[in-house]
């Protein structure tokens, strides 16, 4: 048995590190033939990796649940492929495995840690790509939405004070709604979609002084508002994406200089105001010298880095629950013991495959207000990549964000899908419009011929 889950950890990183070769050959190269038959070497290996995981589970566990978890997530897999291309077949099928391929390591690294927790992210993000089907088609067909900017502004922000009167409290942050009593949400994922609807549609429709301070003070208001609710993570990530938005709408560099210097006084005064932000700064700066308490967390997630090595434990082989909060904050510490550094390393550059084509839709659009919310999301995704993974590594403080389409998290769930099929919606439309275009110029080419002849 041993032996067995030995092989499997090298067999899946092998597996993992084709497809993420294969995700920068794709993104390289202009031969349509060559991305053709690397996105079927993809297809493959999503597959494969998925497979090889769950075996490997099935293996040491026992556990017929594993199997009916392995079927279903296997049918989405197989659906989103298959629907998605057929209904818009503009959109980018790399983009598309690579959402799929970080879903299957999340799939199986949650259900090594908890069972119940991996079918309950597995139900909402199955129920997310079902629903996310329709965003495209909203996004070709509904042109008014970029009419309402300070509508989305002023929703954003009154569920952001709901929260803060209502909330509930997690890990020193007021950022949770409790729903009826049967479950909770957490609203900061959802008016991220309106926080960058908002400034895309104000920015789109012009930048002069005088629209960017008013709305730079929406923007702060939002930002305040995460402030008030302790929910510094968040906050950041507002903030960061509404620097890069005013400096895409206007092209001023000052604007971005002065927004990160003011990034940076926040960041002081916040560390002065707030006793948990000097908890987190004071463990970051030295973890194993308060261990037993306040750095135990980060002290525990760089064992756990260092247990793992360059190839990993195997599954099930080292200790990642010893971790708090392990299954969401610092799930990439799971991730480096039980896959290896080898693996995680491979994760983040397919990370930042994702993050290159993202950029390159924004640049490529020439819509403003599909360009700027395709930028916002594109940023937001990133940064929240940078924070997640900067501070399991000791490299920044830790913010308590979620790692995209990996961290258990329903609401951070729903809301990147939502985000990634947006733009997918925005591709889909910028290649149907060249396309009309191609053959339209086609057209009128091969009418000429006719008429010199």
């Amino acid at each position: 048995m041993h032996f067995v889950v030995e092989l499997t950890k090298y067999l899946m990183l092998l597996i993992f590190g084709a497809y993420t070769y294969h995700a920068f050959r794709v993104s390289v190269k202009k031969n349509k033939n060559t991305r053709a038959i690397s996105l079927r070497w993809m297809t493959c290996f999503l597959f494969l990796f998925h497979f090889t995981g769950y075996f490997t589970m099935y293996l040491q566990v026992q556990n017929n649940k594993l199997v009916w978890l392995y079927g279903g997530e296997l049918l989405v897999f197989i659906l989103v492929l298959s629907l998605y291309k057929i209904i818009y077949p503009g959109i980018s099928e790399l983009l598309l495995r690579n959402m799929l391929m970080l879903l299957s390591l999340g799939y199986i690294i949650l259900t090594r840690l908890s069972f119940d927790k991996a079918v309950r992210q597995f139900l909402i993000s199955a129920v997310a790509l079902g629903l996310g089907l329709l965003v495209p088609i909203f996004i070709q067909k509904y042109y008014d939405i970029r009419k309402y900017g300070w509508i989305y502004g002023i929703i954003g922000i009154f569920f952001l004070v709901l929260v803060l009167l209502i909330g509930t409290e997690s890990y020193g942050a007021t950022s949770w709604l409790t729903v009826f009593g049967l479950f909770t949400i957490q609203p900061t994922e959802f008016v991220k979609l309106l926080f960058v609807l908002c400034i895309a549609s104000l920015f789109s429709e012009g930048t002069d002084f005088k629209r960017v301070c008013a709305v730079t003070a929406m923007a702060g208001a939002t930002v305040l508002a995460l402030v008030f609710q302790k929910d510094l993570g968040g906050a950041l990530i507002f903030f960061v994406t509404y620097i890069f938005m005013l400096y895409g709408a206007t092209g001023k560099p000052l604007y971005l200089f002065f927004g990160l210097a003011g990034g940076s006084l926040a960041s002081w005064i916040a560390y002065s105001l707030f006793d948990h932000v000097k908890v987190r700064v004071m463990a970051w700066r030295n973890p194993f010298g308060y261990i037993d308490k306040e750095g135990y967390q980060i002290s525990q997630s760089l064992f756990a880095i260092g247990t793992g090595g360059w190839f990993g434990m195997g599954l099930y082989q080292g200790l990642p629950t010893t971790i708090p909060v392990v299954d969401s904050d610092f799930i990439f510490s799971a991730i480096s013991e039980e896959f290896g550094g080898l693996l995680a390393l491979c994760l983040i550059l397919l990370y930042i495959n994702c993050f290159l084509i993202l950029i390159n839709i924004s640049l490529k659009t020439s819509d403003d207000f599909y360009r700027l919310l395709s930028l916002g999301f594109t940023v937001m995704f990133g940064f929240q990549i940078f924070l997640s993974i900067g501070g399991v590594i000791k490299f920044i403080p830790s913010t308590g964000v979620t790692l995209p389409f990996i961290s258990s998290g329903g609401s951070s769930m729903v809301a990147t899908i939502i985000m990634f099929m947006v733009i997918q919606g925005i591709h889909s439309t910028a290649n149907t419009k060249m396309s009309v275009k191609a053959a339209a110029s086609l057209g009128g080419e091969i009418y000429d011929e006719k008429q010199k002849k």
